[in-house]
């Protein structure tokens, strides 16, 4: 395993308030999986009272911090906290446990990573083989790779080990990683308990933990294995937990997890919202490619993220644009995880000026300088939006956002505007403007079911109670089934039944009407035309 210097850029989600932004030139992220040894030039290990880092200045909590956790939060242009960071990090330095309810784009994971890093070196000793001092959990690869991005950029100046882990990558180099011990150890539920039950790694001398990004979690269904990983957790320790918003069930999990804890609230999603330039354009769903190239014509949208709801159609989008001459690559869950990594860092260092995305990437995706985003489709769920659009307004910055609504997407339109709590402007000056898409309603305005979808649901969606149009029934189909379509329970036109031929019941020839015995209980039998087979 490699043992290596990196200076990571921070995640943009992270954004202090800044006086400036300074325009720096950023060194490639470490090798996913592999740890890397912090320190600043070679300097030694830091003793607590003395540190040979100048002092950097800082307002509020960050004057708390150490002065070289000060030098690099200066260095990032960063002079005054927000509101997460300023009323955890206190909290989080005396060692107290947090529930943290705050949007994404507030600086949520410097809040934690600041304290933590303070702690590591307070408080320094060699991490055991296979342990890690600090367990940070989150529900995506690229919310990992990021934190662990995170912890690199504030952690320049003070010596530490980290690694992160996640599936869809060989395990080698997170297994060598492990094997030396680790001071931060980010990863991702799935990959975690998968190298537990090798005997990879144990987490009985965790310190500290963080769970993030917890209602992603309860979306993902990694609540099981979430329990599964806090279940071998020491009991001593500090947690944090973080959610963007506080369902029952996440609720519930929180009690489990801390004890005593600080509760911090922060703004819910509407502000967030009131910071993006928003707007709606009507359009027909046959013409929503000719909308976006036209629209990525202007040279000014130069970093824009386009959402799918579909893995499909994210790849149809891309070949759209790229036959259009508009660099593009799409990522979502079926891409490997090299392929969505290459495609994020060409976006991020502009070698491509589209990102496709589906919903995996709404949370997590952070990238400095995003002009527009583009709900290709809208969402089902309405705060899947404020989650998309989220991606170019961070941490008190302004952005655009631009949605195509077609017909069956006018309903999903009004449950954003509901949620949101204003009515998205429309832009109705573009050459593809649909008056039929702004005027639907009832059934229209209902995304059509999908192919294979159940009779019964499609009939819910016409209304028609599951009887119009209904196809007849195939040659050979059981009396059952035709009558069942008939509507007529099965007593029209039934003919009656006919006597078996001679010695139906054993009786040396005589007709009999009575029924064969039942097969036994354990026999089985199918048929098929007019045999019987077991």
């Amino acid at each position: 395993m490699n043992i290596h210097e990196t200076r990571a850029p921070g995640r943009e989600s992270d954004r202090l308030h800044k006086k400036s932004l300074p325009d720096r030139k950023q060194s490639p992220n470490p090798p996913m999986g592999t740890a890397a040894i912090q320190h600043a030039g070679g300097t030694p290990a830091i003793q607590p009272g003395r540190s040979q880092a100048p002092k950097a200045s800082a307002a509020g909590v960050f004057s708390t911090l150490l002065p070289e956790l000060m030098k690099a939060v200066a260095e990032e242009g960063y002079t005054i906290p927000t509101p997460i960071q300023d009323r955890a990090i206190p909290h989080l330095l005396k060692g107290s446990d947090l529930i943290g309810c705050a949007q994404t784009g507030t600086g949520k994971t410097a809040a934690f990573i600041l304290p933590i890093l303070q702690h590591l070196t307070l408080r320094k000793r060699q991490p055991a083989r296979n342990r890690a001092r600090v367990l940070i959990l989150t529900p995506t690869r690229e919310l990992a790779a990021q934190i662990d991005a995170s912890a690199a950029t504030y952690g320049r100046h003070v010596r530490f080990s980290h690694a992160v882990i996640f599936g869809g990558v060989s395990q080698l180099h997170q297994v060598q990683a492990l094997n030396r011990g680790l001071d931060i150890l980010v990863a991702t539920p799935g990959r975690l308990l998968d190298l537990m039950q090798q005997g990879h790694v144990s987490l009985d001398q965790v310190e500290i933990f963080v769970l993030d990004e917890a209602d992603r979690m309860l979306d993902m269904g990694f609540f099981p294995d979430i329990k599964r990983v806090i279940a071998k957790l020491p009991l001593k320790r500090q947690s944090l937990f973080f959610s963007a918003t506080m369902e029952p069930e996440v609720v519930a999990l929180a009690r489990t997890l801390v004890h005593d804890a600080v509760h911090v609230t922060i703004a819910h999603e509407a502000p967030a919202v009131e910071r993006i330039v928003q707007r709606v354009m009507f359009v027909d769903k046959n013409h929503k490619d000719a909308l976006l190239a036209s629209l990525l014509g202007d040279s000014r949208w130069d970093r824009v993220i386009v959402f799918t709801q579909m893995k499909h159609m994210a790849n149809k989008v891309v070949k759209k644009l790229t036959d259009s001459r508009i660099s593009a690559a799409a990522i979502h869950g079926n891409k490997s995880q090299g392929a969505r990594t290459q495609a994020l860092a060409s976006f991020k260092d502009g070698r491509i000026r589209v990102l496709v995305a589906t919903d995996i990437a709404a949370r997590g995706l952070d990238v400095d300088g995003i002009s527009h985003v583009i709900n290709y489709d809208l969402p089902v769920e309405p705060e899947v939006y404020i989650h998309r659009i989220g991606r170019t307004a961070r941490a008190g910055a302004g952005g655009d956002a631009v949605s195509f609504c077609s017909a069956g997407e006018r309903d999903s339109l009004r449950a954003i505007e509901k949620l949101i709590r204003i009515q998205v402007p429309v832009d109705s000056s573009h050459a593809f403007h649909s008056e039929a898409a702004s005027r639907a309603t009832g059934v229209e305005a209902r995304p059509a079911p999908r192919g294979g979808t159940s009779q019964r649901a499609q009939s819910a969606h016409r209304g028609d109670g599951g009887h119009a149009a209904r196809p007849a029934p195939r040659r050979g189909t059981s009396q059952r089934a035709q009558s069942a379509h008939r509507g007529d329970g099965g007593h029209a036109a039934r003919p009656a039944p006919k006597a078996p031929r001679g010695g139906g019941n054993g009786s040396h020839g005589h007709r009999s009407n009575s029924r064969p015995a039942a097969a036994p209980a354990h026999q089985s039998y199918f048929r098929t035309g007019r045999r019987t087979y077991r």
